[in-house]
Formats: C-alpha cells, sequence, structure tokens
C-alpha cells in the first residue's frame, strides 16, 4: 500500500514551418533528460518518421497508444513552433491532466534566421487548449537541463498522482454517522456523480463477523500485529485487549481490500465498543502506518483529505487527522490539534507510542498517546455542502505547548483569526490533515483537474503562482511571508 507510478504521455510537437530536423533533435534531447530523472513515460517514436505530433493521423494513432497504456497524465513538449490543433484534440481525447512545456531558442543563425520559435508557439497552444476547455499546467519556456524544467516535470507527476487517486477512490464506510454528529454529514451521490468518489456501505455487524473470523483462521497474522506493537509502542492493555485490537486492525484491513477500497471511516463509538470493548484508534493508527487512511466518526471528507495529502507526497509522508480543538493558553497565534489516535504510529516526535489501558474520555482501552513529530505541516481539507467542495490549504509550525492526553501537537499559524474563521464559516468542520511536506502548490494545481475550488486560509495564493511560473525555485512554508492589510 502507498506505493505511486504515475505513467506520462509524452507527445512531443511541431509546425512544418519550421525545422523539422531541428524539432526531432529537441524532442530527443527531451526523452534523454526524461530518462536521466526516471520518469516514467510512453513514447510515440513509432507513430511516423519524425516521433513528432503535427497531424490528424498522428492524434488517432496516438491516442489510441496513450488510452491502451492508461496514461496519467500528457506532457506536451513543443519542440518548435508546435501544432496546436493537434495538441489540443490530444489532450481533449485523453482527459487527463496536461502539461505544457517548450525548450528555449538556440541563439539565431549569422544571417538571423531562427529554426524554431518555440515560445510564440507555446502562446498559440495555450490560447487553442483555453478554446477547447482543456486544463493545463504550464513549466516555463526554459531550457532542457534547468531546475524549472525537472522541478515542473516531478511536480506535475505528484499533481497526476493526487489527480488519479481523487478520481479512483472508494473508501470503505463501516457504519452510520453517530446521532450527534450532523458536522460530518456527506452527500453519497453527489460524490460519486462529480468525482467518481464512491462508498462500501456495510454494517457494524459485517466487521464483527470479520473479527470471529481472523480470530479462528489467522493466528500468525495476529501474533504479527500484536509483536509489531510489543516492538514500537508501550503497551499498557493487557494481553487480551492487545489481542483484540490486533484481530480488529486485521478485520478492517480484510475488509478494505475485499471491498477494494482505499481508505475508510468508521462509526468509533458507542456501539463498537459495547460489543467488542475497545476502542479503534490504535488499529487506526496501524493502518495510517501501512498506507490505508481511515477516519473516524464516519467522516468521509476527512478520509478523502488524508487520501489527497498523502498523494501529493508520493505517499512519502502520512497525513495525520486531527481536531483543530482549543487556542494555545499562552500563544496568540497557537493551535492544540488532538484527536483520538488516527495518526500513523511513526509520526510520533521522541518517546514511543503508549497504548494506555484506558483513553482519557472513554473508559475503554484502545487508544494511542503520543506528540507528533516537529516541522512544517500543510493543512488542508476537503469539504462541501449545498453542491460546492472546495480545498482548504495552508502551512503552519508546529511549536512547543502543554502536555496533552491522546495523539496531540501545537500549530502555530501566521494568523490563527484567519484560520478560525475559515473553519466557522465553513464548509469546513474541525476535522483536518496535516501532512509534514509543503504540499500547497501541488493541491493548488491539481484542484484545476478536480473541478473543486481551491481556498487558502492564508493570503498566499499569489506566492503559490509565483512557483508555478517559475518566479521562485522553490516554495517553502519556512519563509516569513508579510500579513495583509
Amino acid at each position: 500500500m502507498g506505493k505511486d507510478r504515475i505513467t506520462i504521455g509524452f507527445a512531443p510537437t511541431r509546425r512544418n514551418l519550421f525545422s523539422a530536423e531541428a524539432a526531432v533533435e529537441y524532442a530527443n534531447l527531451t526523452r534523454k533528460q526524461l530518462d536521466k530523472l526516471d520518469i516514467d513515460y510512453v513514447d510515440i517514436k513509432e507513430i511516423n518518421d519524425d516521433g513528432l505530433l503535427y497531424d490528424d493521423e498522428g492524434v488517432e494513432k496516438v491516442a489510441e497508444k496513450f488510452k491502451q497504456k492508461g496514461i496519467d497524465g500528457l506532457f506536451i513538449a513543443n519542440e518548435n513552433f508546435g501544432n496546436e490543433w493537434a495538441v489540443t484534440r490530444l489532450a481533449q481525447k485523453m482527459n487527463v491532466p496536461v502539461l505544457l512545456w517548450g525548450p528555449k531558442d538556440e541563439h539565431p543563425a549569422e544571417d538571423g534566421s531562427r529554426l524554431r520559435d518555440t515560445q510564440c508557439g507555446l502562446f498559440a497552444i495555450g490560447k487553442v487548449l483555453r478554446r477547447f476547455n482543456v486544463p493545463f499546467t504550464y513549466i516555463k519556456n526554459s531550457d532542457i537541463d534547468s531546475i524549472e524544467f525537472s522541478r515542473g516535470l516531478t511536480d506535475f507527476i505528484k499533481v497526476c498522482n493526487v489527480v488519479k487517486t481523487f478520481k479512483n477512490t472508494r473508501i470503505l464506510q463501516i457504519g452510520p454517522r453517530p446521532f450527534d454528529f450532523w458536522s460530518v454529514i456527506s452527500n453519497e451521490g453527489e460524490l460519486l456523480e462529480k468525482y467518481n468518489i464512491s462508498l462500501s456501505p456495510i454494517p457494524l455487524q459485517e466487521l464483527y463477523q470479520e473479527m470471529d473470523r481472523v480470530k479462528n483462521s489467522e493466528y500468525s497474522e495476529v501474533e504479527n500485529i500484536i509483536n509489531y506493537f510489543k516492538k514500537y509502542t508501550v503497551v499498557e492493555v493487557s494481553d487480551s485487549d492487545l489481542v483484540t485490537i490486533s484481530v480488529l486492525t486485521i478485520g478492517l484491513k480484510n475488509l478494505a481490500k475485499k471491498y477494494g477500497c482505499n481508505a475508510g471511516t468508521i462509526q468509533c463509538w458507542t456501539a463498537l465498543q459495547d460489543e467488542i470493548g475497545i476502542l479503534p484508534y490504535a488499529s487506526i493508527s496501524y493502518l495510517q502506518e501501512i498506507g490505508l487512511p481511515f477516519s473516524i466518526e464516519t467522516d468521509i471528507h476527512g478520509a478523502i483529505t488524508q487520501l489527497l495529502a498523502q498523494a501529493a507526497t508520493m505517499h512519502k509522508e502520512k497525513a495525520l487527522l486531527v481536531d483543530v480543538n482549543c487556542r494555545h493558553p499562552e500563544e496568540e497565534n497557537g493551535e492544540l490539534m488532538q484527536h483520538l489516535g488516527v495518526c500513523a504510529l511513526n509520526s510520533n516526535s521522541k518517546e514511543k507510542p503508549v497504548l494506555p489501558d484506558r483513553h482519557f474520555v472513554f473508559d475503554y482501552p484502545g487508544a494511542v498517546g503520543f506528540e507528533a513529530k516537529e516541522g512544517h505541516y500543510t493543512v488542508c481539507r476537503f469539504d462541501g455542502d449545498h453542491g460546492e467542495y472546495s480545498l482548504l490549504m495552508g502551512t503552519a509550525k508546529t511549536m512547543d505547548g502543554p502536555y496533552n492526553q491522546g495523539t496531540y501537537t501545537y500549530f502555530e499559524f501566521d494568523n490563527l483569526n484567519r484560520f478560525e474563521s475559515k473553519l466557522v464559516y465553513g464548509p469546513y468542520i474541525h476535522h483536518v490533515s496535516a501532512i509534514r511536506e509543503d504540499i500547497v502548490p501541488i493541491l493548488y494545481e491539481a484542484t484545476k483537474y478536480l473541478g473543486i475550488k481551491a481556498d487558502f486560509y492564508d493570503p498566499i495564493e499569489d506566492d503559490v503562482k509565483a512557483y508555478w511560473r517559475g518566479d521562485k525555485h522553490e516554495y517553502s512554508s519556512k519563509k516569513p511571508r508579510k500579513e495583509s492589510c
């Protein structure tokens, strides 16, 4: 789980009026750079003698090949002026994220002639893509070996991963939402119709039945989970409770696999405790660890948010799902982020995670306690109502604060009031994902392909746009930002 490989279709293009030889040369140079960057791509060398896209026949052949190969993104490399209508028709047929770039033109010849006029062609292609309502991502007109090219291409791969994940999401829903939690209401039909996100709802009873099956047949797997907890956590629960935690962990994983789900959510209290006597948070923390995000309190949008955040890092980082709980007792822009234990076990700071014998609110075992790792985090939340959906995003950094039970950390925001007001006015709620990497530009760019609104709690949109157009070589929440008036 959690390993991603994105394949892009490489479509270099040329226009007949300009030098075909120069276009072929630069297409081959681009291929070499793709190989150097270890990009998984489908080529079109055999489509015609040039290995370039420039006519209707090529559009049909390339589209057929790319569809057979199941590409996740389309890379249009404008190797001379380029053919705007051919690449646009191809992009329209593929319905995947599109990356547009062209190599910077070489020095004119002594007689003043030029071979390619690549930048001029980029303007034409951008206009026609817009005419056809094809969203696209643009890397500045730059040299093949430039940082702008390599960074833009690798960032685009991450964007494709977010889009692919979002459009192929199926969430295991175990039990209905708790009655009191109206804030986690979601629209199953709307998610399916708008975004192809489907739910696999099952009753809690089916989970209990799967746990019984695991207890009676998967002894070695149960033992492996028990040993994992004993090795990587401080176990304060009884041996029998640890067995139940391990059985629940396997049961949840098995059901997600059975129903083809890449994430899950569960009604975590109180019917579950009446039946099996434990809370699910230790089990969920383990599942987060192996790349299967689970949310609690049947928060479907929370599970989706975790998937998006992790996809933006190519699953190198695991997303925390935390409650925005209360203000720091001393610091104006500090906030306690805490929850019942749905953070990957390896996201702890220094001490081993603890499996306490009782939860600090619910009088049951099955909880987890630790402070999350220090660092700079992206904080985000996918949510919606009244048929409109958006993705809230921004950054924060950890800070010191008083000890709390459960899993927790304190975040320092540039301006907590802005963040707070976003959650109050909505459409968001107090469950957010936090991940230890600056992924705001990736999430922002992905929203144009997902049909959802990009939303910010800090005035950073101009910074993000500057990053994508190549004004900045890096985007980082570590850099100070000026307050707006």
